[in-house]
């Protein structure tokens, strides 16, 4: 087998064995939490047997491991089961919600990822130079800040004391896409903010450690400009440390806005399993960890495979 076949079948199936190993963590953990589901959903004036039927009716007297299979099941046919709270179709609920979060993340890496690399390139340029110290002192003032703390400040300054924009990101079908863009641009102001200083010091990183090599010392000596020597030369060689932390912060976009849609009451998947936590609807809070742990397994097998295509030497180990 080529090298390159066997290094990616290798990432895809430490992957898939990953991703078995978080699908029995999500469920025996959940399993584990104190309460009975059934009373969580008959309270406590539910009389035994209403709670022996509920119980039947879940499987909940079915034994653990049975209930796990046909639950892991389900999962890999695009059966997620029925919300407890509601009897709604988890998957149907859920769809609706992953699109308006990947549409949120989606435009925040639109915004986020040129910048970083660009200012990423500037400061490697102007290393040591003001033009670095202030990419790199504003970025890192941004990411010190957490997401709530953020939000909050954003929320206050341009929603209410400037009144630009809505001071909650409310999406819902029908709408066009201007006025989707215009709904989520707090959260998306707010996202670039978190996610931008790390990309963008990667950036910086990769490019100064390119740029002792030999190969750049002779492209400056045949006359290249800096910016022509970066962008020609350390770039490309520098891609695959880039493209692992830019995966990363992707993989974030998707699963790590639960407090930003909290914030500013997105109708996201981070909302739904918030709201779904707090009612005690065990079978959407495992199926909502499950999707967001596949998401995370699948951007980082893809930036590995993007690593091993744009490193020779990786391509060729030996």
């Amino acid at each position: 087998m080529h090298p390159i076949l066997k290094l990616v079948a290798q990432r895809l199936a430490l992957g898939l064995l990953l991703l078995w190993a978080v699908s029995l963590l999500i469920f025996f953990g959940v399993e584990a939490l104190p309460g009975d589901a059934a009373q969580a959903m008959l309270g406590q004036s539910a009389t035994p047997v209403a709670l022996a039927n509920l119980r039947e009716q879940m499987g909940l007297n079915d034994p653990l491991v049975g209930r796990y299979l046909h639950w892991l099941g389900g999962f890999l046919t695009g059966d997620l089961g029925k919300a407890m709270t509601n009897g709604q179709d988890i998957a149907k609920s859920i769809g609706q919600r992953l699109g308006n979060t990947m549409f949120l993340a989606f435009w925040a890496a639109i915004i986020s990822v040129p910048l970083a690399i660009t200012l990423g390139l500037l400061a490697a340029r102007y290393n040591g130079r003001w033009p670095d110290r202030l990419i790199s002192g504003v970025t890192l003032a941004t990411i010190s800040l957490p997401e709530f703390v953020a939000g909050y400040l954003v929320l206050y300054v341009l929603a209410v004391k400037l009144h630009l924009f809505p001071s909650m990101a409310m999406i819902f079908p029908g709408m066009g896409v201007f006025e989707r863009l215009h709904a989520i641009i707090l959260p998306v102001i707010v996202l670039v903010m978190v996610v931008l200083a790390h990309m963008m010091r990667m950036t910086r990183a990769a490019i100064l450690n390119v740029m002792q090599s030999a190969y750049i010392e002779t492209a400056e000596l045949k006359g290249l400009g800096p910016l022509a020597v970066i962008w020609r030369h350390a770039f490309p060689n520098a891609i695959a440390p880039v493209v692992n932390v830019v995966m990363l912060n992707l993989a974030y976009l998707v699963v790590g806005v639960v407090v930003v849609e909290v914030v500013f009451v997105y109708p996201g998947m981070g909302q739904f399993l918030v709201d779904h936590v707090t009612k005690r609807d065990l079978p959407v809070v495992q199926a909502c960890g499950m999707i967001f742990a596949a998401v995370y397994i699948v951007l980082n097998i893809l930036a590995d495979v993007i690593s091993i295509l744009a490193n020779p030497r990786l391509r060729h180990p030996k």
